[in-house]
């Protein structure tokens, strides 16, 4: 039974089944868990934590204006025949002593702040990978191969039929063939082959849209949460494209979903300590090696939403790719909920009773994401809020903060004599029900987050997922077009997905200079990540052939969200 805390987190149901031969009726409770309120649940340490990272980065600025204040109140009670004459004669050299000391100061203000201060970190330009059109199946031919692949029994290909007709993907998917053959799939040759297609691919295009050489790239990022062979897949591209001896090169593996914004933030990282430098960041997940053929239910969740997809980006803090580079990384927040015993758990690698290896999804997956989810917001808030909406926010957190003891203690939705009525069970289940009158009276503000982003790419994980997330964000329709037409047509490409999104918002051509855009991305872990960056210039429909979205842009949004509403 869920804890007095966590009652609003349960969705219950009293279903009549009917009347027993015995005459007495019969009851059945259905008790769902969904994400909680982000706003509602909200800790004073996250807020303060966010603030903490606003001040450190704003504190020279703020002493700035301080002192031209100081100096020009001090330089206007002179003219040009005083500043020369109290030059020549002693009695004005108190006064010259105290502006130069200004001076002086302001001076070294500017230089430790020019010096200290971070380098702008470019995105110059990034591609994701389109499979050949041999490789798409529709949801009823996926189920039609599973079932030659002789893998699976009756009960597991109809419980992933279900689970794909309400997951929010299409028909125009992308798996390797070699899942659907009567051999085993998780092998090192496979694997290869598989990581071989997807990251030249995405490579290839990356090299020839912004015309650089592979040997000028100095620093090399690679993830891939399942698949790592020995040498890597980092040494696997170095030794394809003969990149030179001293690239410095990483390999992150076993970091899921959220792994993209991660190789981002470690790439940021090598190009503060590496000036005049690029970096390519390569975001992967091998599907056929993650295959599971078995029978637990838990485990085959996996199969029917990752799909094969690839991104690469390339990343610069040279002053000169300023002109050509998109985006501008502004910040990176990033939450981990590993010491969490349930939250290390929630998405956990291991192998079933028929020694089948596999991931195993927790039931209270959504719970614990949203706890990950509210965290890594709550951070990120205070610095990307406007002043008004942080201002209404933290009254409203302090508010409810003070407020806490005062809760009604009216309880569920049924109460007194009706209550009674119901069997024991009954009764305790009815009491988890929300109220109608509780929750209108300690309904939280919500901040617009729209008055802070003009674009959000949210990692595609599911229908369910993204539903629950627009309704705790507040956001509409079109925010979340992005996030819904990547896992119709691509489903979910793993710590890739949120690049096919930011290139679902450039193919329909609304990325405009100064848009800010902010992809938010969550794993095992459990892990939660956000990035936010800030248009350079207006972003077009790209070209043919270097957007994976052109080909089908006029089907977007209406046939992929009619399952939606």
């Amino acid at each position: 039974m869920a804890a007095t805390g966590e009652h609003h987190l349960l969705s219950t149901e009293i279903v009549n089944r009917g009347i027993e031969p015995s005459g007495s009726m019969t009851f059945s409770v259905r008790v769902r868990r969904r994400l909680p309120d982000f706003v509602q649940s909200v800790k004073l340490k996250y807020v303060k934590l966010g603030y903490h990272y606003l001040i450190n980065h704003g504190l020279y600025l703020a002493a700035v204006p301080v002192v031209f204040l100081l100096f020009g109140a001090e330089v206007r009670r002179f003219g040009r025949e005083e500043v020369w004459r109290m030059l020549s004669e002693s009695a004005g050299g108190y006064d010259l002593v105290i502006v130069l000391a200004l001076f002086t100061l302001l001076t070294f203000i500017l230089t430790f702040y020019f010096f200290s201060r971070s380098r702008s970190i470019y995105l110059v330009d990034f591609a994701c990978f389109k499979p050949h059109d041999d490789l798409k199946v529709t949801k009823e031919e996926f189920i039609e191969l599973a079932r030659k692949s002789g893998k699976f029994d009756e009960a597991s290909l109809e419980f992933q039929k279900r689970i794909l007709e309400s997951s929010g993907i299409g028909d125009e998917t992308y798996v390797p063939k070699s899942i659907m053959s009567t051999e085993r799939t998780s092998t090192m040759k496979e694997g290869r082959a598989e990581a071989s297609m997807v990251i030249f691919g995405a490579l290839d295009e990356l090299f020839e849209k912004t015309r650089i050489r592979p040997k000028d790239v100095g620093i090399l990022v690679v993830n891939c949460s399942i698949f790592n062979p020995t040498p890597s897949l980092s040494a696997m591209i170095i030794n394809h494209y003969k990149m030179r001896g001293n690239v410095l090169s990483f390999n992150l593996g076993g970091m899921g979903c959220s792994a993209g914004i991660i190789a981002v933030d470690l790439a940021r990282d090598m190009l503060q300590a590496n000036p005049n430098n690029v970096a390519v960041v390569v975001s992967t997940e091998m599907v056929g090696y993650n295959w599971y053929p078995g029978r637990d239910r838990s485990m085959l969740i996996p199969n029917c939403f990752f799909r094969m997809g690839c991104s690469a980006l390339l990343m610069s803090n040279r002053r000169r790719d300023y002109r050509r580079a998109k985006y501008t990384l502004e910040h990176i927040v990033r939450t981990h909920k590993g010491g969490d015993d349930s939250s290390f758990r929630s998405v956990y690698q291991e192998e079933d009773l028929e020694k089948f290896r596999g991931l195993k999804i927790s039931k209270d997956i959504m719970e614990i994401g949203g706890e990950a989810i509210k965290t890594n917001v709550t951070t990120l808030s205070p610095l990307v809020l406007p002043f008004s909406e942080q201002m209404f926010f933290f009254s409203d957190l302090i508010k409810r903060y003070f407020s806490g003891t005062a809760k009604s203690k009216g309880g569920g939705a049924m109460s007194g004599e009706s209550s009674h009525r119901l069997p024991p069970v009954l009764q305790e289940m009815s009491q988890l029900a929300p109220s109608s009158s509780s929750s209108s009276t300690t309904k939280p503000y919500i901040p617009d987050y729209r008055l802070a982003f003009e674009h959000f790419c949210i990692h595609a994980t599911s229908k369910s997922a993204l539903n629950e997330l627009q309704r705790n964000l507040g956001l509409s329709d079109e925010n979340m077009e992005a996030s819904r037409a990547t896992l119709h047509r691509f489903g979910n490409t793993s710590s890739s997905s949120i690049w096919y999104e930011l290139a679902y918002q450039e193919a329909k051509g609304r990325v405009k200079a100064g848009d800010r855009v902010w992809q938010l991305a969550f794993g095992s872990g459990f892990k939660c990540n956000s990035a936010v960056w800030k248009s350079i210039r207006r972003i077009g429909p790209l070209q043919a052939g270097s957007n994976p979205w052109l080909d089908c842009m006029d089907r977007y949004p209406v046939e992929a969200f009619s399952q939606y509403s």
